[in-house]
């Protein structure tokens, strides 16, 4: 456990931290040692070193040694970490992604000679921004080597405002970079790594801990950075947490844009910093949607939110090429995903009778997430997705001549593109895709990818795997790879395949070693489908066993095995429905075995407490056959049923798990609903999955994690793990993700397709 203090100016939101003269003073728990150590950092930024004459630089040593000395005397009252322990998930896809926003000429021919990578291959970086060289971030930043006059002076620089994901959370991050002439040729700012100056634009206060998901930047030319958090609880189940907020990057001074209770997507500001469009439910909020989002095109004032105003029904993704003209993309009435162009009024009231809307797209490819340059009306950027590519690809629509440009598939034709970005001179396009094993890189990948933690003494990781589990020392990581089940070691060293086949779920024996239990068969299958639960031992050796532990072979999943290891309770549909069942941990439903729910419904993702009391599970005994499903406790002998949390009306609550003390219960639930639009990501079946906690009485409800993604099957581990990646090497690219299924379905090509698709190669459909 780390206990952080800090002396001297709050820490707040803006690059303006940097320049700040910052103490720290830690107080680390050391657990071998079974005592508090003192540590302390001290932070300059380079203009404090260059104010401080050496008498000040003497007293702040001295002062630090008094504080040292002060901190340690009442070290002792910092918590121990006898409860501390750690939370790992899933994120379908989301090991593969390793985004870089990259950029490409917009008016030369495609090469990949051409294609420059922006960012710096840390973490996942993506939904750039090129931002105008008038912004006054350019002055923030100048008081460190005089960085403006050399923008405007270094043809070759490029500045980007852009989403990552690096230390555990989400951030926004300003890099300028260089890459044109030789590095050694130019001096080098105080701020600059290597070819680059590289700031995060956001911080919370120290001793927040305020965790949230940040989207889709956009920077006023004052100074205003606009962008998508969801560190703001609506308080109604299945409402969306994404709202759209500015921040003064010169005070720090953030302000909520969107109104309470109402959720806004993809914001975008228009090239006067005047007006803010966004993607939103208004106040009929969100019903369920993973494909298409049925927003509607809203505009406010970018400096307080007000004179909101809906635009244009049904649409997404909003970009302005002037104040008075969107672009936005939907899915038409033939199916096919369109950009459509919004006119607004100059003079008179604005409203959606007022605004001129026509399609700019045609049928025949799917066309989304517009992007548009300040005053250029010649082009648009999309991305695509045509009935002859699996992959979608970012292309140029020429708005005279009616003809698409290709830009990427000539590049990387086997790789995903997306949502696409204008410099405000509209030379170059940039995107992001990912990275894969170019520049000599070997394939190491994160076994666990740390997540910052809202809650102290509670470390949270994705892992590269499915259905994870820890062994009851938490020394080792049980997983499924589909197919087949994995062990590892939680330092990501020997790795073995267990189980080669098809199966789901893993759980370890808590008081038999080596012992793991799993179901083996197809997942989301009906009653009467064959799925039986075995157990493997997993320390046998090179070729391990695995014994049927159910013969009937009628869908038995969902193993929870009792503390004592002696029992087993599961889910199968033997009698017709899915319920819950308890049989013998050695002898299977050949020994003793009893139902423990019955009805006609679905209980199933059971688990057993670790004192034995309780068993949760998730049912959708309330609306049988909706896919809505809460969770419910029971005691093993069926009695106490009750049930533990709903997801609001319709919603979903799944795959609990208890907490090593017994006290809290993990799962996953679309009780955010969803924090972004689906289409601006890869595939995820269920694009609203977070984690959650909460305790056994149904209160303190906790939002573990923040993100657009699928995040599920969380497990949880007896001991505390420090909040580091884990590598691994593994085999492939490191991209093997899909695009959204739903855009491989190609609606019947119309007619009106062939007058937008030119019959020269570089503009027509791939061969």
């Amino acid at each position: 456990m780390t206990r952080v203090l800090t002396v001297g100016p709050d820490s707040y939101p803006g690059p303006q931290a940097l320049f700040l003269c910052r103490i720290m003073l830690k107080i680390e728990y050391n657990k071998d040692q079974k005592k508090e150590i003192l540590l302390f950092q001290v932070a300059f930024s380079s203009v404090c070193l260059r104010a401080m004459n050496p008498k000040v630089l003497s007293l702040i040593c001295f002062l630090l040694v008094f504080l040292s000395i002060l901190l340690a005397s009442s070290a002792v009252h910092v918590t121990s970490t006898s409860t501390a322990s750690s939370i790992i998930f899933t994120t379908l896809g989301r090991s593969d992604y390793a985004f870089d926003i990259y950029s490409l000429p917009a008016l030369d021919p495609p090469s990949i000679s051409d294609e420059f990578r922006i960012t710096d291959g840390e973490s996942v970086n993506f939904n750039g921004h090129f931002p105008s060289s008038s912004s006054s971030i350019l002055s923030l930043l100048a008081r460190e080597g005089d960085i403006e006059t050399r923008v405007r002076k270094d043809p070759s620089s490029l500045q980007l405002i852009y989403v990552t994901e690096r230390n555990g959370t989400s951030n926004i991050y300003y890099d300028k970079v260089y890459h044109g002439a030789h590095l050694s040729s130019r001096s080098r700012a105080a701020l600059e790594v290597r070819d680059r100056v590289q700031i995060p634009l956001l911080r919370s206060a120290e001793g927040e801990n305020r965790i949230s998901m940040k989207d889709r930047p956009g920077l006023t030319g004052d100074g205003l950075l606009v962008y998508v958090s969801t560190h703001e609880d609506p308080g109604k189940p299945r409402s969306s947490w994404a709202a759209v907020y500015s921040t003064d990057l010169m005070t720090g001074l953030t302000r909520r844009l969107t109104p309470n209770g109402v959720a806004d997507f993809s914001p975008a500001v228009s090239p006067s910093g005047f007006w803010t469009a966004v993607a939103s439910y208004g106040e009929k909020g969100w019903t369920g949607d993973v494909e298409e989002l049925k927003t509607d095109i809203y505009v406010f004032l970018t400096r307080d939110g007000t004179r909101r105003i809906r635009v244009v029904e049904h649409g997404g993704w909003p970009c302005w090429v002037d104040d008075s003209t969107l672009y936005f993309h939907r899915r038409g009435d033939d199916e096919w995903w369109s950009i459509y162009r919004a006119t607004l009024p100059s003079e008179g009231p604005i409203s959606t009778e007022s605004v001129v809307v026509e399609r700019v797209t045609p049928p025949g490819l799917h066309a989304f997430t517009p992007a548009t340059s300040t005053g250029n009306k010649n082009f648009i950027a999309v991305a695509t997705r045509r009935p002859s590519s699996s992959f979608r690809h970012i292309e140029l629509l020429d708005l005279i001549k009616n003809e698409f440009k290709e830009l990427t598939r000539h590049v990387s034709p086997q790789t995903h593109h997306f949502n696409p970005f204008i410099s405000p001179d509209s030379t170059r396009i940039g995107y992001h895709k990912c990275r894969g094993l170019g520049n000599g890189r070997a394939s190491t990948q994160l076994l666990l990818e740390n997540v910052r933690s809202p809650v102290p003494e509670l470390s949270l990781f994705r892992i590269d795997g499915s259905f994870p589990s820890f062994s009851p020392s938490g020394d080792r990581i049980a997983y499924v790879d589909f197919p087949g089940v994995y062990v590892v070691n939680r330092d990501g060293s020997n790795r073995r395949q267990v189980f080669p086949e098809m199966a789901f779920t893993t759980v370890w024996n808590p008081v038999g070693k080596g012992v793991v239990y799993t179901s083996t068969g197809p997942t989301f299958a009906s009653e009467s489908t064959e799925v039986d639960i075995i157990s493997i031992n997993v320390d046998e050796g090179p070729q391990t066993s695995f014994k049927k532990l159910t013969n009937d072979g009628k869908n038995n999943a969902f193993p929870s095995p009792s503390p004592d290891g002696k029992w087993i309770v599961f889910r199968s549909g033997r009698t017709g429905h899915k319920n819950l069942y308890i049989m013998d941990a050695v002898e299977g439903d050949r020994g003793a075995i009893h139902r423990l729910t019955e009805g006609p419904w679905s209980d199933t993702m059971c688990s057993w407490s670790p004192d034995g009391d309780w068993i949760a599970f998730a049912s959708d005994r309330e609306n049988p056959g909706s896919g809505s499903f809460e969770l419910y406790l029971i005691h093993p002998n069926g009695t106490g049923l009750k049930k533990l949390f709903q997801s609001g009306s319709g919603g979903r609550a799944n795959h609990p798990i208890f907490s090593p003390d017994g006290k809290s219960i993990a799962f996953t639930s679309d009780y955010a609903a969803v924090s972004a639009e689906p289409i601006s990501n890869a595939h995820h079946y269920q694009p609203y999955g977070e984690i959650f906690r909460m305790k056994l009485d149904g209160s303190d409800l906790k939002r573990l994690t923040h993100n657009s993604f699928e995040d599920g099957t969380p497990s949880w581990g007896p001991k505390y793990m420090e909040p580091a990646d884990v590598e691994w090497l593994k085999g492939g690219t490191g991209c093997a993700f899909e695009d959204c299924h739903w855009l491989n379905e190609m609606p019947t090509q119309g007619a009106r397709a062939a007058h937008l698709v030119s019959t020269n190669r570089q503009c027509g459909a791939p061969p």
